[in-house]
């Protein structure tokens, strides 16, 4: 699915950090989903895409940078939707879960859809707000 996608964004003129592994052998996901997520807060990318079995271990390790919105997409309305009311900047897919055709569906809603604001700001502020026990207050 990676090197689909990959091809694809290159097609659509996007340049591509290719932070992942290219193998097939078992790695320690925690490790790419940091990385994605650092290179998006860092500046070095504007939005991050994750692809591994589920999705769901790299969000979450992407999320454990307080500046990181990342989402688990299953649909391109899921991939919309994060972009217009939760500004996400990072995306999951697992390959397990969805076909190609549904992953090249949610990267062009991911990639070509922007944050709405308005009624949703104070809450991605919460979302990124570095102590939770205030941000839930």
């Amino acid at each position: 699915m990676k090197a689909v996608l990959v091809a694809d964004l290159g097609k659509m003129g996007y340049d591509v950090l290719d932070l992942g592994t290219n193998s097939e052998v078992s790695v320690d996901y925690p490790d790419f989903g940091f990385a994605v997520g650092r290179a998006v807060t860092a500046g070095d990318a504007v939005r991050g895409i994750l692809v591994c079995g589920t999705g769901i271990g790299m969000a979450i390790a992407a999320n454990r940078d307080p500046g990181v919105r990342a989402a688990l997409c299953t649909s391109g309305l899921m991939a919309r939707l994060a972009r217009e009311h939760n500004d996400a900047n990072v995306m999951a897919l697992g390959s397990r879960i969805v076909g190609i055709e549904v992953a090249r569906d949610c990267v062009r809603q991911f990639l070509s859809t922007s944050y709405s604001g308005g009624r949703h700001a104070d809450r991605v502020a919460k979302l990124s707000h570095p102590a939770f026990e205030e941000a839930a207050e």
